[in-house]
């Protein structure tokens, strides 16, 4: 049923956009009312693709990044040269609309580039996290990073390391016998599919942009309501230099907040004082270079989790998990595209009782393809991916193609 909710919808903007070459009756340009004091935005992306019996692709929503339709519509409200109102709700194939984003942006002085924001905020981590819109996305996947559900949970805990890695590559459905006996789906590096809540302040001077935030979840667990009483700290810095290294951005992130959730480890210890302990740590470092018909990045992702230990084979820790993500884009001529993107995620040894292996079962994409727009705001692509997994109960090769209609306003 939602591969025919997504092909209807394709087929359906594709239709348009054929109107729309004569009559331009998609808009191309955001809804503007009020005067101008309101602003209405849009955009949808309809992905069909292969079956992933692996569940290389599987979001934290439990979807398919490669079978998806995606419904974003937000709205800006001015409220003066110093307030404004910011809210976007998504849909994921019609199960149900989410409000993704909800901050007011404060910018105490007109003279100076430092707004505050305050709510459902932006991401503060991260390259990618910052274009994570089918429109900016040059492929239909995702970086690992952001996307591929690791073993961990926030509210469920293994024992020991031999529970941990007898969930090697389970993340799409795993349980753990501390906490939450629910069987539910693991966590990403970094969500690029929720925004987390708090206060963001966002600065720029000359070639220097820095942002610092607190918010209630952490990067793999982004949250409305806390649920440790403890709050995450994210910043970052980037360059953008001018001249003869226009074209180049270098930035960097950091985050740290306590992720494990109070009852689990209420459930591990008969005590949750000690919850703010069990912290994700991550630094992040990216490059991107721009010039001509060609685009490049880079981006790297390290990420540490302390988790309790409870009983032996003692975790070994903290668990890290290593990301490395290298992606370009060429313009082929006016409208047309090619890309690919090369992504590992590997993960730090435990040592069980007979046996010393990463504590989840790394992974390497490759994706490659290419788009072409029928309008300025019409896109389609297509692409194929390869993806290797070096252990765990299911499959562990899988070859996935996909297309994908992208439509923003």
């Amino acid at each position: 049923m939602t591969v025919i909710k997504t092909w209807c919808t394709a087929l359906g903007l594709a239709s348009l956009s054929l109107v729309s070459a004569r009559a331009q009756t998609l808009p191309s340009e955001p809804i503007s009312v009020g005067g101008g004091r309101v602003t209405i935005g849009g955009d949808v992306s309809a992905s069909v693709g292969s079956s992933d019996p692996g569940f290389f692709d599987y979001t934290d929503y439990e979807h398919s990044a490669l079978r998806l339709l995606r419904v974003d519509v937000s709205a800006a409200v001015n409220g003066g040269d110093h307030l404004t109102l910011l809210g976007e709700l998504r849909t994921e194939n019609f199960d149900s609309m989410q409000p993704y984003a909800l901050y007011l942006r404060i910018k105490p002085w007109t003279a100076r580039a430092i707004d505050i924001e305050v709510g459902r905020i932006p991401p503060t981590f991260g390259a990618f996290a910052r274009r994570t819109y089918a429109s900016d996305n040059p492929l239909i996947g995702y970086p690992l990073a952001y996307q591929y559900l690791t073993s961990l949970r926030p509210d469920s805990l293994p024992a020991n390391a031999d529970e941990l890695l007898r969930r090697r590559g389970l993340g799409w459905f795993t349980r753990y016998t501390i906490g939450d006996a629910a069987a539910d789906k693991g966590v990403a590096l970094v969500s690029a599919f929720r925004w987390d809540t708090g206060v963001q302040v966002h600065g720029t001077a000359g070639i220097v942009n820095a942002s610092v935030a607190v918010t209630a979840g952490t990067l793999s667990n982004p949250l409305f309501n806390d649920d440790n009483n403890g709050r995450q700290v994210a910043g970052r810095v980037e360059l953008r230099p001018v001249g003869g290294l226009s074209g180049l951005i270098v930035g960097t992130s950091a985050a740290r907040g306590p992720f494990v959730s109070a009852s689990a480890v209420r459930a591990a210890f008969n005590d949750d004082s000690r919850a703010g302990d069990f912290t994700q740590t991550a630094w992040g470092a990216d490059v991107e270079y721009s010039r001509g018909y060609y685009l490049l990045r880079f981006e790297t992702i390290v990420s540490d989790w302390q988790l309790p230990i409870v009983r032996t084979p003692a975790l070994e820790l903290p668990l890290r998990a290593v990301s490395t993500s290298v992606e370009g884009r060429y313009k082929i001529m006016p409208g047309l595209f090619a890309a690919a993107r090369v992504d590992h995620l590997g993960f730090s040894d435990i040592a069980g009782t007979t046996v010393t292996e990463p504590w989840d079962a790394p992974v390497t994409r490759v994706e490659v393809g290419g788009g072409y727009s029928i309008q300025r705001n019409l896109q389609l692509k297509f692409s194929y991916q390869y993806n290797r997994r070096d252990g765990g109960v299911l499959e562990q090769l899988a070859h996935l193609k996909a297309a994908q209609l992208v439509f923003w306003f």
